[in-house]
């Protein structure tokens, strides 16, 4: 990846390698539909272990869920089930694939810049603006997602 990367970032510089960063938003605007209906798949597969008293706290087993649900995915392949559906995977600031910490700490700060409109807003702002495609929670961690080249 040192052939398309700049000196600030170990991530492709999207002005030499444009591809890696084409469509990104829209795949990861369907990434997160195909997402959501895979978490809840999961929650209804849960339900009946918990003698349906999920229904009383489905919220809470949603966020749950959904966190280890990120965590997993992402961790194991650095993209969740829905960004490998749309050719998509997350970057480290040095270009590398995310580990457990990393798959850790950028689900937490999804999860956090998520619950609240005002972060969420900026986030599908940046997401759409920077040159990177980058979220706020990928900006703080120097993360990118790009196009697959597998």
């Amino acid at each position: 990846m040192s052939d398309i990367s700049n000196n600030v970032w170990g991530l492709p510089d999207p002005n030499l390698a444009p591809e890696l960063y084409a469509d990104v938003p829209a795949k990861r605007a369907l990434a997160w539909v195909v997402d959501a209906l895979l978490i809840f798949l999961l929650t209804l597969l849960i339900l009946p272990f918990t003698a349906f008293t999920a229904v009383f706290f489905y919220p809470l087993l949603w966020v749950t869920v959904s966190f280890f649900y990120r965590v997993l995915t992402i961790s194991g392949g650095s993209a969740t089930w829905g960004m490998r559906l749309m050719a998509v995977e997350l970057r480290n600031m040095r270009g590398e694939r995310f580990g457990f910490g990393e798959a850790f700490l950028h689900t937490l700060l999804y999860s956090v810049f998520f619950s609240f409109l005002v972060p969420q807003i900026v986030s599908m702002v940046l997401i759409l603006t920077t040159e990177r495609h980058q979220g706020l929670h990928d900006l703080i961690l120097g993360s990118a997602a790009l196009n697959s080249r597998r």
